[in-house]
Formats: structure tokens, sequence, C-alpha cells
């Protein structure tokens, strides 16, 4: 294949979103910044840090040619099952808002489970590649990366992080779906992930309450549905234009992750309906370009990869938005390139700088 242009659309669509990240970052992290490190740019100047290796590993992947991802599929999957397993060893994970997620790397930290989902897509696109002809069959097909994604979901549930783990599952059971598994046994699948996900919720209190809280938050507005309700007024105050840029209420520690898990309700009520819709149309965007790329090349591997990628950011960003927006009950799930998070930002940021690179592949 010869090599094009990249997907300008998708590019320019991508630095909209990290452009719209960073300014939202300034704006819904500053007082929590300020109470907490006596600097309200703390966590904008962090993520320009990790904005800058992210920056550095894109460039290098977008070089790289992809195609050799399928060799190196397997060890990518191994080095990141040591991650995930390191991570839970007290005293080498890091331990923050009851879980342990982080694995320290000198100045730095790193989310494991977040390499997870990057490194399941690649093994995925390679296995399914590798063996297209045997998706239909159980045994010979689909069982293998089951046994794989059900190992990687159980080591990120033990961390615990029930959010990143459903995720990462809906990630594999789109790519497995575009794979060519059969109709039935993609729905055996579901219903069984379903109850393995209620049986997840049920065996923590915390997700039980989560649960309960979602079907009537105001049933107790000072506790348990306080976080929601305060989402809620900072989307509803924001009305159609927004109380304009830093002028945000809500950020004054009433949401409970301005910067992070809630920015949506920030972006929301700083810059109204319009500021909301502009981001779901970058989302849209960039879903349309990656399944346009992923249609148009002429290589099972690189299709199956970008439909990976796309479905990566995307249904994280669905996830959000829903509970952000009380569609679902809260888990922690950040907005990609949107929120605050060095670990996400820079392997989203390699995973699209991927999928530019594929991008060049493309006939027609």
């Amino acid at each position: 294949m010869r090599k094009k242009l990249p997907d300008f659309i998708l590019l320019f669509t991508i630095i909209a979103l990290v452009l719209s990240g960073l300014i939202m970052i300034l704006s819904a992290s500053s007082v929590k910044a300020e109470q907490l490190f006596s600097n309200s740019y703390y966590f904008f100047n962090n993520q320009l840090k990790y904005l800058g290796v992210a920056l550095v590993l894109a460039a290098v992947i977008y070089k790289l040619k992809y195609k050799k991802l399928k060799e190196l599929a397997p060890y990518l999957l191994l080095i990141s099952l040591g991650t995930l397993i390191l991570v839970l060893i007290p005293g080498v994970g890091t331990m923050a808002g009851g879980s342990r997620r982080w694995l320290p790397l000198g100045p730095i930290s790193f989310q494991p489970s977040e390499l997870a989902k990057f490194t399941v897509v690649i093994y995925l696109a390679a296995y399914i590649d590798k063996n297209k002809g045997k998706m239909k069959n159980f045994k010979n097909g689909i069982f293998p990366p089951l046994v794989v994604i059900s190992l990687i979901s159980f080591l990120i549930l033990l961390e615990p992080d029930l959010g990143t783990a459903v995720t990462l599952a809906a990630v594999a059971a789109t790519m497995i779906f575009i794979g060519g598994i059969k109709i039935s046994t993609f729905i055996v699948l579901g219903i069984v992930s379903l109850f393995l996900s209620l049986a997840a919720i049920m065996a923590e209190p915390y997700r039980r309450e989560r649960l309960f809280t979602f079907l009537n938050p105001w049933q107790d507005p000072l506790d348990s549905g306080y976080h929601i309700i305060q989402s809620l007024l900072a989307l509803g105050s924001g009305g159609l234009f927004g109380v304009g840029a830093g002028n945000s209420h809500q950020k004054f520690l009433y949401l409970p992750e301005p910067g992070t898990d809630f920015i949506f309700a920030v972006l929301g009520e700083e810059f109204g309906l319009l500021g909301t819709l502009f981001i779901i149309s970058l989302y849209f965007l960039l879903a349309w370009r990656g399944l346009k790329i992923a249609t148009r090349i002429d290589d099972t591997f690189g299709s199956i990869l970008a439909v990976g990628i796309t479905s990566m950011i995307i249904i994280q960003a669905l996830i959000n938005i829903a509970v952000v927006t009380s569609l679902m009950p809260v888990t922690g799930i950040t907005l990609p390139l949107i929120s605050y998070g060095g670990s996400s930002l820079v392997i989203n940021l390699v995973g699209l700088a991927l999928l530019l690179n594929i991008s060049r592949y493309v006939e027609g």
C-alpha cells in the first residue's frame, strides 16, 4: 500500500478536542488546585507536561509502519498484564480515592488500566486478522480472546475500577462483533456479561448505593445523591449560552471532581447547551472519520484496529456524558482528551496518532 496524507478532518478534530480540554482544565480545576497546592495552575501545568510526552510518543507511532504492531501485540499484552499485577501490590501501586490504580514512575504516575485498553485493541485486531476464518467457532475462535479479556478485566476490577473494566469489555465486544462472531453467540455473551456486571455491582456496597442513587438521586440529596444533583444543577444553570468562561459556581468544590469525571458539567455551566453540543459534535466527527477509515482500508488488521481505537474513545465519552447527565449510575470514567489525566491523555493521543497513521493507507 502506498502512503498518502493523513485524514485532515480527523487531525483538526483531535486538535480541537485537545485545545478544548486544556481550556476546560484551566478553568474547572483551578479552585481545587488552589485549595490543595496553593497554585491554581497546578493541574493545568501537569496536563501540559503530559501533553508534551503524548506528542513525542504520538509522533513516533505515527511514523511507525502500523503492521509491525501485529508482531508486537503479544509482547505489549504481556507488558500490560505485568503492570496490572504490579499496581495491585501494596507498596508498589499508589492508593488514591480508595483504589490502587497508579504506578509511580519517578516524578509522574502511570495508570496501567489505560495502557490495558490500548493493548487489548492491538491484540484483538491482530488476533481477528490471523483467525478471521475461525471467528464463528466458539472453541477455536472466540474462546482464546475471551480468556484474555476476562483476565484483564478481572485485574482491573481488583483495583477496584468497574467503569474501566466495563469500558474495556464494551470496546472488545465491538471489535469481536465486527470481526464476525455469530449473532447468537454474541447475544448469549452479552447476557452473561450483563449478569456478571450486575453481580459486580451488588457485591460492593458503594456500587449498590450508586445504582439505587441513580434510580432516585433526590431521595438523599445531601449525601449519596449530592454529586449527580450538583452536576445537573451545573448543566441547568448554563442555559443556552452559559455563564461565561471561568465563571462556573459549581467548580467551587460543589462538584466532586470538576476537572476529571464531571468536567462536562462545568463545560455545560460555562458554555451552555451550545458548548456541550460543540464537544459532542467533535466526538461525532471523530467517530465518522474513524469508521470511514475502517471501511475504506484494504487490510483486515488496519480496519479492525481503526474500529478499536475509535470505539475506545467514543464509548468512554458516551459513558462519561451519560453519567454527568444522569443517564447511568456514577462511575469514575473521564471524558477523553477533555478531562485532566496524564495516562488517559497519553494513551488516547497515541491511539489517535495510530489512527492517523492508518488513514494514510486508505484506498480512494
